[in-house]
């Protein structure tokens, strides 16, 4: 499968909400619910668990209208973060960026 960088440099395509999308899969969609209520939330139904990426125009995760990061990227008329100019340095994207090192590697493919 072909990756789909986020805008924060996340690939979509390893999301489970991603996965459970396309693919239809509401088992998948009731697991990763139950772990991200446990991890970020416990509001999150089942039903949330519906997202085709943050840089489609179609279905997206609660979070995405949320997330500092597309707000950001968004009000500078980028598409990632890969288009600024403090990639390295920004606090915004800063843990995404240091935790999960191949968000960084796919924002600096995309240049």
């Amino acid at each position: 499968m072909e990756k789909l960088i986020a805008c924060c440099g996340l690939d979509c395509t390893t999301c489970d909400a991603y996965k459970a999308t396309i693919l239809d899969d509401n088992e998948l969609r009731a697991s990763t619910a139950a772990i991200w209520r446990v991890q970020f939330s416990p509001d999150i139904t089942n039903e949330m668990i519906n997202c085709t990426g943050c840089r489609q125009e179609s279905a997206k995760f609660a979070h995405c209208f949320q997330c500092e990061i597309r707000k950001c990227v968004a009000s500078k008329g980028f598409q990632t973060c890969s288009e600024g100019d403090q990639l390295e340095n920004c606090d915004i994207a800063g843990n995404i960026l240091k935790y999960v090192p191949e968000a960084l590697e796919n924002l600096k493919s995309l240049n």
